[in-house]
């Protein structure tokens, strides 16, 4: 093997530890993920929470979290984890828009109740937009969800396509080593004969 080919093998084998060390950090999955790194789950106060949204007419399975696909009729399912939650009034609100920008426009409203089964539950029907999904325990402090109703997610989208475009210029780069090597093996064959 030429010294050339041994130095491509080594830059290969570099790349592919390389992207082995990238690749769980680029995964973005909801299932089977810790609490802390579930886009779900949301600190209130000391405590935490988990919300869902499901749109059974688009998908039966399908459970969405910030980014909802359609228009239509929702189900919207906040979990709240810790049991000191269940003992007190906590509302929900759900505004069309940023939070805080002054022309929000609450599209549903779930007045202060206990939930000791921990489960918050309601429905609406959500028209493409952004919605803010705010919740408040008596005393703390709101926590809120950005809601995305049938909108494009640029960052999700770089991120996808960031492990396929890795891989094809890895491919391209060892093609472009190889084709090399070939071209050097191929001309000192011709230079001795």
């Amino acid at each position: 093997m030429s010294a050339n080919t041994v130095q491509t093998m080594r830059q290969v084998i570099g790349a592919l530890a390389f992207l082995t060390i990238l690749l769980p950090g680029l995964a973005n999955a909801h299932g089977n993920v810790a609490m802390e790194e579930d886009p779900c789950v949301r600190r209130v106060g000391g405590s935490l929470v988990h919300f869902n949204a499901y749109q059974p007419q688009n998908e039966t399975k399908g459970q969405y979290c910030t980014d909802i696909p359609g228009e239509g009729e929702t189900f919207l399912v906040l979990d709240l984890m810790d049991p000191a939650l269940r003992n007190m009034p906590v509302s929900v609100r759900i505004v069309k828009g940023f939070n805080g920008t002054g022309d929000d426009q609450t599209v549903a409203y779930w007045p202060p109740a206990i939930h000791p089964d921990g489960v918050a539950r309601g429905e609406l029907k959500l028209a493409k937009g952004l919605y803010t999904f705010i919740i408040t325990p008596e005393g703390f402090s709101p926590s809120s969800y950005l809601l995305r109703v049938q909108q494009l997610d640029y960052s999700a989208i770089a991120r996808q396509a960031t492990v396929p475009l890795t891989v094809f210029l890895l491919l391209g780069l060892i093609g472009y080593e190889l084709s090399k090597s070939k071209r050097l093996r191929g001309r000192t064959a011709q230079g001795r004969l």
